[in-house]
């Protein structure tokens, strides 16, 4: 199972990571637990310093933007790969 951590204050790209994350997920039926943090002392103690911060199985992989959902899927089926 993928643990996708989404973060971020509660800004709009916040929340459309969160959403395009669970849209990814249900659509390609992955099992994943999608966790939202938006303490800015959680943020910061992962290591990001600009929102939306996305972390896929303890990995930062994008950090002050909102990706496409193309790239969002390509990032998620690599971290698949990389758990088997």
């Amino acid at each position: 199972m993928l643990i996708i951590k989404v973060l971020g204050p509660g800004c709009a790209n916040c929340i459309n990571l969160e959403k395009l994350c669970k849209e990814v997920v249900a659509e390609n039926g992955i099992e994943a637990e999608i966790q939202k943090i938006t303490d800015f002392k959680d943020i910061m103690a992962h290591g990001i310093m600009s929102t939306p911060g996305l972390i896929i199985n303890g990995k930062i992989v994008s950090s002050g933007k909102l990706p496409t959902k193309s790239t969002l899927t390509h990032w998620i089926m690599n971290a698949m790969a990389e758990a088997e």
